[in-house]
Parts: structure tokens; C-alpha cells; sequence
């Protein structure tokens, strides 16, 4: 069965060395939604030691990603993948159901 949402390569290989500096080895990725800033949405990605009884759980290229059933509509078609440019590096959320971004980047609003 193919998940809902994908990680690249590049982003998994990313968290593992994360987890591991921060010895979170076997710990997952929650992968939500929080309510913020003035668009309405931000992006959660924490790692946690296990998954919500009501989670879905996915192993992507190696990581659990901890997916809670309400935010499944809002999240599918996205890819989480690695940022290394000059200026600014890490995580970003690539999601086809964003609807509208605030003019400062930080929240965005979705279409189910």
C-alpha cells in the first residue's frame, strides 16, 4: 500500500542523523497541522517516542511518521524533503492543498 504522503531520500537520511545525534533512535516523526500565525496553519514535524493510540503510523524510506486520522486530508500529496541552499537550510513541506500562504511564509491556509 503506497502512504498518503512521501519523505524523500534525502530528508529521511536528514532525520536519522538527527535522531541519532539527539539519541531518538527509534523515536517517529509527527507529521501535522498546528493552528498559527495569520493564515491559519503551520506545519508540525517533532519527533516523538511512539505514535497516538489513533495514529496512523508509516515507514518512509526507514522513518516512522506518526499521522493523526483528522490532519490525513489535509496532508496527502505532501513530501517532506531536505533544504540546503546558501541562505537557508532544512526541513520544508511541499503540499498540493495549500490554499493561500501568509506573505511571511510561516502559515498557509488548505483545501480538503
Amino acid at each position: 500500500m503506497t502512504a498518503p504522503i512521501s519523505v524523500t531520500e534525502d530528508a529521511a537520511v536528514r532525520m536519522k542523523k538527527l535522531q541519532k545525534a539527539q539519541s531518538w533512535q527509534g523515536w517517529g516523526l509527527r507529521f501535522g497541522l498546528k493552528e498559527s500565525g495569520c493564515s491559519g496553519y503551520s506545519y508540525q514535524l517533532d519527533f516523538e517516542q511512539t505514535p497516538e493510540d489513533d495514529d496512523l503510523v508509516y515507514d518512509l524510506h526507514g522513518v516512522q511518521v506518526f499521522v493523526h486520522p483528522l490532519h490525513l486530508p489535509f496532508l496527502t500529496g505532501s513530501t517532506i524533503r531536505w533544504k540546503d541552499e546558501l541562505m537557508e537550510s532544512g526541513f520544508v513541506v511541499d503540499n498540493p492543498n495549500v490554499s493561500r500562504e501568509c506573505g511571511c511564509g510561516a502559515s498557509f491556509d488548505v483545501q480538503a
